[in-house]
């Protein structure tokens, strides 16, 4: 009978320590003309479980109007636990598909903008970086696109601001290329919430 009484402390125990652990995500997308590479991963207890996603080409298909995309995950810092590159597509029709669906959440859930907002307050962004080179050959034409991505790069951290809790000032950067046809952005992001909130507003 101790034995039982000690094991369902150890849960209750075990459940708490889940329930007020940070989750970290470390997003880091690069883009480069054509090619694109993502990676998003997720760590708790400081780093001693991580789960990466790698995603290193996204591209139009040429024979579909679909976005053909590769990826892997790995487990913690092994090379050896990483799954084999997995190759997929988006098609219009399937993104549809998964709007409808979500559409359909939204409609059945009671009080869903009011869930998601609060929980959407919860989350903290440690850091936040975006830097981006770009030319198109023109000083004119490049000189307007420079000033237009400030402003739309303006408008995303007023909007992340509004929604999260910045923990420190983003660092953003606009260099314009005069000379060539060029569109380079690097945009590394960390953001961190306790999984407890998580589960309150998925029972929610």
């Amino acid at each position: 009978m101790n034995w039982l009484f000690i094991a369902l402390i150890i849960i209750i125990l075990f459940i708490l320590l889940i329930i007020f652990s940070k989750l970290t995500i470390l997003l880091n997308y690069f883009h480069h003309n054509d090619n694109d590479e993502l990676k998003i991963q997720f760590r708790i207890w400081f780093g001693l479980i991580r789960y990466t996603l790698n995603v290193p080409l996204v591209k139009i298909d040429d024979n579909s109007p679909s976005i053909v995309v590769k990826g892997s995950t790995q487990m913690g810092d092994s090379s050896e636990k990483e799954s084999p590159t997995k190759e997929g597509q988006i098609t219009k029709e399937g993104l549809m598909a998964k709007l409808t669906n979500a559409k359909e959440v939204i409609q059945h859930v009671s009080n869903m903008n009011v869930i998601v907002s609060k929980f959407i307050k919860r989350i903290v962004i440690k850091h936040f970086e975006w830097h981006s080179l770009v030319g198109v050959g023109d000083a004119a034409h490049t000189g307007i696109i420079t000033g237009a991505l400030w402003t739309l790069k303006g408008s995303v951290v007023g909007m992340l601001s509004n929604f999260l809790r910045l923990k420190e000032m983003p660092i953003l950067s606009v260099t314009p290329h005069f000379q060539m046809a060029i569109l380079q952005t690097h945009i590394t992001c960390i953001f961190q919430f306790r999984i407890g909130y998580a589960i309150l507003a998925g029972l929610k």
